[in-house]
């Protein structure tokens, strides 16, 4: 779409330039073409004149519109659609698509803006610079011109206090101007910088009990007159600060009303239910909820002094507690140093239902649906736990020739229950941070069916605690994790396999899985720098192995089942940049080493390392790679219940441009491979070895991006570069790219349609 609006204007250009936009304009109005800044800068100016024009632009107004090789495009488009005779008709979309209003000459104030940059200039420290503002006119266009003479920079020499009070918030604000400042000596002279510690401070008045004060009742003075370029900062508080603003308030009571809502809730107040506890008065029209909640989501008491952390810490709290509509506090002012605290809340309808039908295609040749209802009660005990019971059912069916018959089939549910705390029998863990601690126990079945083979039932448990100690950061601990898989209903056909390759049979084997899982994960965002970090440890049968002298494969058993013994590790880093206008550059790192010890040679299917497909080697479909030199075949995929690895390396890397404001073009590199530490699944060629780095795949490609508010539609289509599974002195085929070949697109074309981004 883009090429094409490329070639439309280009034509525009070389065949109706001619026709001038100024035969449209009105009488005695130019088309205004933006701002030249001239820069005179004193020698002792450090910034470059590139930085300095960046930074004057942001005064100069209006923006001028777009032009290309001196044509004013989107205005010729502009009066060439004409005025829409229908606000939503297919001319406003023309307009809106391709076209945009002309900027004229009467908009152009060069006065005005020549003495916005002089304030601009003077609000960074550059006292005494000038500017002046121009016109340059020709036939049909209009510019404007700057000069602007740039005088050196002042820095900050010191930072003090004008006490002129007897009130104790003086010396509150005073100390903390000499701890964590923004405004530290050598510092440049910048008005947003004193704009920010003044909100600073705010933020440190409010938690120390002064409810009603603000950061316009601090005043700032710079003294510039000290010489050698310096300035001193003054700070003192306004007269009209009003004394409540320099009083520190206590809470006298919190009252809590729990299942508050919109209209008549207080005309039968007298029916309320009341109750006082640990300082709280909790009143409702029912035992809705118990009032253990309220304690343990409440962070402060009566008595305490005003505190904006605790208070936003409690807020926080009840909104994700997930079963409140709405939360709202309210104060009053009891008598000159006491507060009343007043808590609305509006709970969510108790239960829920919620039906939904998917269709998929997956990356292994199948296509196929799912059916799942699932219902939800969002306070089942009173204490605003999550029951969430999951019942689901689908079918999935193999496109490829090879694979025809073999269709699978599964059905399943699951259960969790979610507590806003930590649950732990006979332990009381008291816990008041920003965002409340939740325990989470799933229970999980499904029956799974591979028709031609066999059909394996899948049991599962996991007690999890959640924990964000801060807005960017989680952790996530699961100090049980239990799984067993048997497989039932064994064919002939899958023995007559087996009896040629006795791997197979690993498929079939029951094995249970106790283990212990941690993970940790951390955002961070620095301007045009975004990062994002997870690492993970998940371990199973360590304990089971010291108990019953686990020493080799498949020695012991659990619940009538040997146990996995394993240790896996994993490094997920993800980084994404600003890469010119409206551009990025994204990238993922992930690593992941499992290690199969004692009564394990592999580790459970359900924990091995998969790759290829829309979001990992997008140059391969997902089961037709690794690991190692390994190219299953149709066959392959079809009897193992999933090929991967022990271990995984990927490196994702692409460029990301808009095109429209819903559309946009990547350009992708992805590269990696997995492999097994040791043979009993695929061999030799999947095993890890000191050649592994010979064993990696390379991939490349574009896609298009389709923004639909929602959720994002992507289509990817990769080439593949390098094949590990060819022989070693072949594996590179960028000198066999032939896309005027079918049989060459059909095997090396790969198209990966999703949702989402693939990192």
């Amino acid at each position: 779409m883009k090429n094409y609006y490329s070639i439309l204007i280009l034509l525009i250009v070389l065949t109706g330039s001619s026709c001038s936009v100024s035969n449209y304009l009105p009488k005695g109005e130019k088309l205004y073409k933006g701002a030249v800044i001239q820069i005179d800068k004193d020698v002792e100016v450090k910034e470059s004149n590139k930085s300095l024009k960046s930074t004057i632009e942001l005064a100069t107004r209006p923006e001028h519109n777009k032009f290309i090789l001196g044509f004013p495009y989107k205005v010729w488009f502009w009066y060439k659609i004409g005025e829409p005779k229908q606000e939503n008709g297919f001319r406003t979309l023309l307009r809106k698509k391709l076209a945009e209003p002309p900027i004229l000459s009467n908009r152009v104030n060069v006065k005005a803006a020549a003495e916005n940059i002089q304030s601009l200039l003077e609000n960074l420290g550059y006292f005494h610079s000038t500017a002046l503002g121009d016109t340059i006119n020709t036939k049909q266009f209009c510019k404007a011109v700057y000069k602007v003479s740039v005088k050196p920079q002042y820095h900050i020499n010191e930072v003090t206090w004008i006490k002129d009070s007897t009130s104790t918030l003086l010396p509150l604000l005073e100390e903390n101007t000499k701890i964590n400042s923004l405004l530290q000596n050598g510092n440049p002279y910048r008005l947003s910088d004193i704009t920010a510690e003044r909100e600073r401070l705010d933020a440190i008045t409010k938690t120390k009990g002064y409810y009603y004060f603000h950061p316009d009742y601090l005043m700032a003075y710079a003294d510039s007159t000290i010489g050698d370029k310096k300035v001193n900062l003054l700070f003192n508080l306004k007269r009209m600060t009003p004394i409540e603003a320099k009083k520190i308030y206590t809470i006298k009571n919190i009252t809590i009303f729990p299942d508050y809502s919109l209209g008549d809730y207080f005309s039968n107040s007298n029916e309320l239910t009341v109750k006082n506890i640990d300082g709280l008065t909790i009143k409702q029209n029912s035992n809705l909820f118990k009032t253990s909640l309220f304690e343990k989501s409440i962070t402060y008491r009566p008595d305490s002094v005003y505190n904006s952390d605790l208070i936003n810490g409690t807020l926080n709290r009840l909104i994700n507690l997930n079963t409140f509509k709405f939360v709202k506090n309210k104060f009053d002012t009891i008598n000159d140093h006491e507060l009343a605290v007043t808590y609305f809340l509006t709970p969510y309808k108790k239960k829920s239902v919620q039906a939904s039908l998917d269709a998929f295609s997956k990356d292994n040749s199948f296509v196929g649906s799912k059916l799942s209802l699932n219902w939800k009660n969002k306070n089942t005990f009173g204490g605003a736990e999550q029951l969430a019971v999951k019942v689901y059912g689908g079918f999935e069916v193999a496109t490829a020739d090879s694979l025809k018959v073999n269709n699978n089939f599964r059905a399943g549910t699951e259960a969790s229950l979610k507590f806003p705390s930590y649950a732990i029998p006979f332990l009381k863990i008291k816990e008041n941070s920003f965002y409340p601690a939740n325990t989470a126990i799933t229970l999980g079945y499904e029956w799974y069916q591979k028709r031609l083979y066999y059909t394996k039932n899948f049991f599962r448990l996991q007690y999890e605690f959640i924990k964000k100690p801060t807005a960017t950061t989680q952790i996530n601990f699961a100090p049980v994790s239990l799984s067993y898989t048997n497989a039932m209903n064994v064919t002939d056909s899958f023995y007559r396999e087996a009896a040629i390759n006795p791997s197979l049979l690993v498929n079939v084997f029951a094995e249970s899985v106790i283990g212990t899982y941690l993970s940790f994960s951390k955002f961070a965002e620095r301007k045009k720098h975004h990062w994002y970090f997870n690492t993970s440890i998940d371990v199973s049968g360590n304990v089971a192995g010291l108990i019953t002298g686990a020493k080799s494969y498949r020695e012991k058993k659990i619940l009538k089942a040997p146990f996995a013994q394993f240790v896996k590790l994993d490094i997920d880093l993800h980084y994404t940049t600003a890469a010119g206008r409206k551009k990025s550059f994204a990238n993922r790192l992930q690593l992941g080493l499992g290690l199969p010890y004692n009564n394990s040679k592999a580790l459970p299917f359900s924990k091995l390392y998969t790759i290829g497909g829309a979001s990992s080697l997008r140059g391969f479909n997902a089961g037709t790679i690794g690991p190692g030199s390994l190219q299953p075949s149709a066959l392959n995929r079809g009897l193992y219940q999933i090929i991967g690895g022990d271990i995984k390396l990927l490196f994702n890397s692409e460029l990301r441009m808009p095109i429209t404001k819903s559309l946009s073009l990547a350009w992708f590199a992805d590269i990696g491979n997995t492999w097994t530490k040791d043979t009993l699944l695929f061999g030799e060629s999947g095993k890890i070895s000191k050649d592994f780095y010979k064993e990696i795949a390379f991939c490349t490609g574009t896609g298009l991006r389709f923004d639909a508010t929602i959720l994002v539609i992507r289509a990817d289509i990769g080439i593949p570069l390098r094949k590990p599974f060819l022989p070693e002195n072949e594996r590179w085929v960028m000198n066999k790219i032939a896309f005027g070949d079918s049989q060459w697109r059909r095997e090396n074309l790969i198209l990966n349609i999703a949702i989402g981004l693939p990192f």
